[in-house]
C-alpha cells in the first residue's frame, strides 16, 4: 500500500510511538496515509487504541524485523 509520510519510531518507548505518531499525522490532511515503524511492544495494543480514541483508521499492521509497521490513516 502507498504511503504519505513515514515515521520511524524504533527505539522509542510507550508513549512516545504514538505521541510522534499524532504529532506526524498533525501535518497531514484527512485521508492521507502515515506509515510508522515501532519496535515496543506495547505499540500492539497503544497504536489501534489510539486510531480509535482520535478518530483514524489503521488499516494494516504488519511485521519486519524486529518491529512492526503500521499503516495508519488520517481521519
Amino acid at each position: 500500500m502507498t504511503h504519505d509520510a513515514d515515521l520511524d519510531a524504533r527505539g522509542l518507548l510507550c508513549p512516545l510511538p504514538v505521541l510522534k505518531a499524532r504529532k506526524r499525522l498533525g501535518a497531514l490532511v484527512s485521508g492521507q496515509v502515515l506509515r510508522m515503524v515501532a519496535d515496543d511492544p506495547a505499540a500492539i495494543v497503544d497504536v489501534p487504541h489510539f486510531c480509535a480514541e482520535a478518530g483514524h483508521v489503521m488499516l494494516a499492521c504488519e511485521d519486519a524485523e524486529d518491529a512492526q509497521i503500521y499503516l495508519i490513516r488520517k481521519g
